[in-house]
């Protein structure tokens, strides 16, 4: 069982996600919150696999829950946005988040989407996700930008396997581009993140956007 915390502020909203998610027989709501601080409470106290993150919402906002979530490593973090470059994405991203979905998507995407994050993927629908980073990365960088020195600890095969997560490939994806089996795409994944010390195959793109590769 995928076990998901459901934070989202509208009650409509959220009783709707949490109907969604409850016709799964391998997914079941364990918590519900109305706001960013009851969000971190809750995920703190009931260790889900995952938090469904609304990002706009009172008290605390989903990008600072959810930096505090992936920070203490409570759960993985699929962030909920009305608009797909919403700029709170861009920092739901930056704070860990594993991946983001649109409220409008249907209800099979929903399920997929929980499903596929709680796999350790994260890049949900390749295409929009291509988008988001690209934006994110022309966008003038708050932080110190990345050093390319950090890919020296690479090997050939994982820098490959960054540069198709850049372009917001899946694993069967880079597994057809590079061709390799997908569980050795896997572990790759795992390594390099290790390796770079980033939290999620999200951040991993992101980086690769940065650095040109």
């Amino acid at each position: 069982m995928i076990r998901v915390l459901v934070a989202e502020d509208q009650s409509a909203v959220r009783a709707g996600l949490v109907l969604i998610l409850r016709s799964a027989p391998d997914i079941e709501v364990v918590g519900e919150a109305a706001d960013g601080e009851q969000a971190v409470a809750q995920a703190r106290e009931l260790r889900p696999d995952l938090v469904l993150m609304d990002v706009q919402m009172p008290r605390l906002d989903g990008v600072s829950a959810t930096r505090q979530v992936v920070a203490e490593q409570l759960a993985d973090v699929l962030v909920l946005t009305t608009f797909d470059l919403d700029e709170y994405v861009f920092g739901a991203l930056r704070a860990g988040a594993s991946g983001f979905l649109l409220k409008n998507t249907e209800a099979t995407d929903l399920l997929e989407a929980v499903r596929t994050v709680a796999r350790g993927e994260g890049l949900i629908a390749p295409a929009v996700t291509r988008r988001l980073i690209a934006e994110f990365a022309a966008r003038p960088a708050r932080e110190p930008a990345a050093d390319p020195a950090v890919l020296d600890q690479l090997t050939r095969r994982e820098r490959e396997v960054l540069s198709c997560l850049g372009e917001g490939l899946s694993n069967a994806g880079i597994a057809g581009r590079l061709d390799m089996a997908e569980a050795t795409v896997k572990t790759h994944v795992s390594r390099l993140l290790a390796k770079l010390e980033l939290r999620s195959r999200v951040q991993a793109a992101v980086l690769a956007q940065e650095l040109g590769i």
